[in-house]
């Protein structure tokens, strides 16, 4: 077959009448690319970026000179980075991205003064519009290029060419961080704190440092000083409820989330918090604004949580119930089934979790929570022989699984099968021997049932290691240093435990250590503040019995 020019491409018999003479010869603008681009082909970035350069000369369009500039970067030493920038800045002298290309390039090179340069012009610019150019094109540095970064960095800080906010300033720190120069973030942060101390952002950042230093007044004055809350940008307003949350106000930091639009992510944190400060009359606030007509099944899970703290079991039924095949189906069906049990229909609580433990599409780890929940239900109606099967079922399916050992460990400790118990603990243990949880079990059960106390204690010690802040930990190694007569430090770690966990093991084991450094009025009140939390507890109300109301 001949090959006619009737037979050829309609875009390439243009391109070339178009192009004239010259494109056929490689010659002129168009032919300059149409090289450039085969040469691209070929994986020769050197020769494309000179055939755009060429074709930049002869021409004004700025695309040319940055497609030739950006293809000699790439392209390494021997490129016409140099020629193709300043043609690029020649066709286009207010473009932005052009600063940016010779940043780059400096970087390359070594050459931290031309960057510079660059960086202070981009700064210079109003409304700090060169800022974001600039963290990209120094953010984007790797190797050697990235230590030239850091020299740039470090003029800027120290000629004062600085973003005119502290947002700005933040930005800039968090980039000297990543350019691996903490000193000069946290100098960034300082100075950035004492030019722009009203701001809103430096209020929050000063909170959180105060906060982590222990200085919560000092941080709940910054909070204050932000304002209302309705007042603050989302983003502010979102991270001063966070704040209030660390610094222990989960009502003022529900309070302050609460003033201002809401979605299903604020909705959701509310309720925690509410649920962690057991506001009832606000949980039932919050329970009214979340109803909706047609709610999503989103929304759905939430009301079903939130009946549920409200103990309005038959509703949480309803919503969980409700809640559609795909996202939150699974959680939702475990809820349900714990609601039917709070309901009194065990049997149908567990037909639920029946079904989904067969359930081939469900999330594996609601199939092993349903297992747990299930061996709860079934001891909670004294049928523990049923709740140990559930658990070798579980295991079955969930071969070693620390959550179902741990489970059954508990459920043999409860029952007073001390061995079996010491068992499954120390199996987790052996796959895991930084499990806190584990190694506070352990040590708890050879002190409380094996009464070897000394051989306990370093278990505990390593908990506490892993996890300083447990209440559960600290009461479990407080009780023991009772038991070993070390009275004094029982009593620091026992009132440790009771300020992070009200709760009437503690308030039992922190009411005999005060009495036995003789602050028996406060042992008194640490047994009544536990005989409040639960009024038919055994242990408290033998020890007021004995030691006098």
């Amino acid at each position: 077959m001949i090959w006619s020019k009737s037979s050829a491409p309609a875009a390439l018999l243009l391109a070339l009448a178009l192009a004239g003479p010259a494109a056929a010869r490689g010659e002129g603008p168009v032919g300059e690319v149409m090289a450039g681009e085969f040469a691209l082909q070929q994986g020769d970035l050197a020769l494309a970026a000179e055939h755009y350069l060429e074709a930049a000369r002869s021409s004004r369009d700025p695309g040319l000179a940055e497609r030739a500039a950006r293809i000699s970067l790439l392209a390494g030493p021997g490129a016409p980075v140099a020629e193709a920038i300043d043609r690029w800045r020649e066709l286009a002298p207010d473009s932005l991205a052009v600063r940016a290309a010779a940043i780059s390039f400096a970087l390359e090179q070594g050459h931290p003064e031309a960057a510079l340069d660059e960086a202070g012009a981009l700064m210079a610019l109003p409304a700090a519009d060169g800022l974001p150019v600039l963290l990209s094109a120094l953010g984007d540095a790797r190797g050697d290029a990235a230590i030239t970064a850091r020299a740039v960095m470090r003029g800027l800080y120290e000629t004062d060419r600085l973003p005119p906010s502290f947002g700005g300033w933040l930005a800039m720190a968090g980039l000297a961080r990543r350019l691996e120069d903490p000193v000069l973030s946290e100098q960034l942060v300082v100075r950035g704190l004492e030019r722009f101390p009203d701001d809103p952002r430096a209020h929050l950042l000063q909170a959180s440092r105060l906060r982590e230093r222990g200085l919560d007044d000092a941080a709940r004055g910054h909070l204050t000083a932000l304002g209302p809350p309705a007042g603050l940008a989302p983003e502010l307003r979102r991270a001063a409820a966070r704040e209030y949350g660390l610094l222990g106000e989960p009502l003022l930091a529900a309070a302050t989330l609460a003033a201002g639009p809401q979605d299903e992510s604020s909705l959701r944190q509310r309720a925690r918090w509410l649920l962690a400060a057991n506001d009832r009359p606000a949980l039932a606030a919050l329970y009214l604004e979340t109803a909706a007509p047609s709610p999503s099944p989103e929304r759905r899970l939430l009301l079903g949580h939130l009946a549920e703290a409200l103990m309005r079991w038959g509703e949480a039924e309803q919503w969980y119930a409700s809640v559609p095949r795909g996202p939150g189906h699974d959680q939702a069906t475990l809820r349900l089934a714990g609601a039917r049990g709070r309901l009194g229909r065990l049997d149908q609580a567990l037909a639920t979790l029946h079904e989904l433990q067969v359930d081939q599409a469900a999330d594996g780890e609601f199939v092993r929570d349903s297992y747990l929940l299930e061996a709860e239900l079934l001891e909670r109606r004294e049928r523990g022989d049923e709740a140990l099967a559930t658990f070798g079922r579980a295991l079955e399916v969930f071969e070693d699984d620390p959550a179902l050992l741990y489970g059954r460990a508990m459920l043999h400790e409860r029952a007073g099968r001390i061995g079996p118990a010491l068992a499954d603990l120390q199996r987790i243990l052996d796959e895991d021997p930084d499990s806190a949880q584990a190694l506070n079990a352990y040590g708890y059960a050879l002190a409380e049932h094996r009464q070897r106390y000394r051989e306990a204690l370093p278990y505990l010690e390593r908990a506490l290691a892993l996890a300083p802040e447990s209440a559960a930990i600290l009461d479990s190694i407080g009780w023991v240093h009772l038991k070993l007569g070390r009275h004094a430090s029982a009593v620091e770690l026992l009132e440790r435990a009771w300020a992070r966990q009200r709760d009437p093991e503690i308030a039992a084991h922190l009411g005999e250590a005060l009495w036995q450094v003789g602050r028996k009025a406060e042992a008194r009140e640490a047994w009544r503040a536990g005989l409040r939390l639960d009024p038919d507890n055994a242990a408290l109300k033998l020890a007021l019995e004995t030691h006098g109301p």
